[in-house]
């Protein structure tokens, strides 16, 4: 999953095209490291930055690695996360209202954002299972699945939301092959956001990799960043016009009325 960031990672850089301003960051173990800016995205060229939080070390950004703007920023000290490098760091900085703008230019750039938002989710929910007590349920935030298994079965109840990160999959509704998922795609969501059962099965066509993210956390994404609004209107209007095409094919044969 952390490779699948990364990839998203360059292919959102090459996309927004913005000149980044660089930076060298010295050893710094308390506080932020000098010219941290919460309102910036820094991308790690080179070295390691440390995130921590109340004292203690979450996780690990090395080369390829963006660290994300913090809307909470240090107003709060017991909130906040402080980043800082153990050995130093090479950054490239972007300004976060620029880089959004350009991002928000482009739509293919906004589907990648939003694959991005999601991954960073599913990176989070194994950070943060990995460090919880043993007897806690810990949330799946990645899976694969062989040619042939199922995804989301029809009629169960609907807890995740899924991106197909790698592969395609087949939609079935009673035994009927309707449609497909590609590679890239938000799906499940429609009965997450309904709180109803699911209309459909999902069935992996390919070897397929996904990413889980409960519903609640989709819920909260899709109400703080409207690319996650875009990107999934996008992909449903896909899956209508691939439906309406099956329907249309269904018709033509002989037979059809």
């Amino acid at each position: 999953m952390n490779k699948q960031f990364k990839e998203l990672v360059s292919a959102l850089i090459d996309m927004v095209n913005l000149p980044p301003v660089r930076m060298e960051v010295e050893a710094v173990r308390q506080g932020n490291f000098r010219g941290f800016d919460s309102n910036r995205f820094y991308l790690v060229d080179s070295g390691s930055l440390s995130a921590r939080y109340q004292d203690r070390t979450v996780y690990i950004l090395d080369e390829g690695d963006l660290l994300l703007p913090d809307i909470a920023g240090t107003s709060h000290a017991g909130m906040a996360v402080f980043y800082g490098s153990e050995a130093g760091a090479s950054l490239y900085g972007y300004s976060g209202l620029e880089f959004m703008q350009c991002l928000f230019s482009e739509p293919s750039a906004v589907k990648v954002w939003t694959r991005l938002l999601i991954t960073y989710a599913g990176l989070m929910l194994r950070i943060t299972a990995a460090n919880t007590r043993e007897d806690a349920v810990a949330t799946p935030g990645f899976e694969e699945y062989q040619p042939g298994e199922i995804i989301i079965h029809q009629g169960e109840r609907a807890e995740y939301v899924f991106n197909l990160s790698a592969g395609t999959a087949e939609v079935i509704v009673d035994e009927v092959i309707v449609g497909r998922i590609n590679e890239g795609e938000i799906f499940g969501a429609m009965a997450a956001l309904t709180q109803s059962d699911r209309s459909a099965t999902v069935r992996a066509r390919t070897r397929c990799s996904v990413v889980k993210v409960p519903n609640e956390q989709f819920t909260d994404l899709i109400r703080s960043n409207p690319a996650t609004i875009h990107s999934l209107l996008v992909d449903m209007a896909n899956s209508i016009v691939n439906l309406n095409e099956q329907l249309v094919g269904l018709r033509n044969q002989p037979g059809g009325s």
